[in-house]
């Protein structure tokens, strides 16, 4: 593969304007850039979550998942362009079937927190279901493709099962919610 960026800043943002892949330019603030930017900031997140010492499954499950979010940002700045398929929703579905097997049930709403890891989890939860809504903003005025609503749906899920799943491996139980606890 040759040098894709041989030049890191091009000066073509300046007036607040940026560059899909098909050549078009939006405003920053488009909605469009912010769902582009908030699957960024998702894929940052689980980039955070991945510098944590974590159980293999977890970590190939989540370094998997950063593939797939960059294809999602490719599909999001070439608008008409599908790249993002029903497979990948499919393997987020078997493996979260797989870590879900080995959690007791849940009976409660539980507060996020625990380990560290478990912590980063449920803030990377947090930013996919922000992933989320933008794409959903997107998706009012512009055509999505059909399967990034559902895989950003599929992985808020995902991570918070991989939360408890983390806080299993350190040694910790689920915190629950205890309604009206300060009152």
């Amino acid at each position: 593969m040759g040098h894709r960026l041989t030049k890191i800043y091009t000066r073509t943002g300046d007036a607040g304007t940026t560059g899909l892949a098909d050549g078009s330019r939006l405003g920053k603030d488009a909605s469009r850039i912010e769902a582009i930017g908030a699957v960024d900031e998702l894929n940052s997140q689980i980039g955070a979550l991945l510098a944590e010492e974590l159980p293999q499954p977890v970590r190939e499950c989540l370094t998997g998942v950063q593939h797939d979010l960059f294809d999602l940002g490719g599909e999001l700045s070439v608008p008409g362009h599908g790249i993002m398929s029903e497979a990948q929703v499919k393997r987020l579905e078997q493996l979260l079937d797989a870590f879900n097997a080995g959690l007791p049930p849940l009976k409660e709403f539980i507060l996020p927190g625990g380990s560290r890891a478990a912590s980063l989890a449920h803030v990377a939860r947090a930013v996919c279901r922000r992933a989320e809504r933008r794409v959903v903003s997107l998706a009012r005025g512009e055509a999505v493709p059909p399967f990034a609503l559902q895989y950003l749906n599929r992985l808020s899920d995902l991570l918070f099962v991989l939360a408890r799943v983390l806080n299993r491996a350190a040694g910790r139980d689920d915190l629950c919610w205890q309604q009206g606890k300060n009152r």
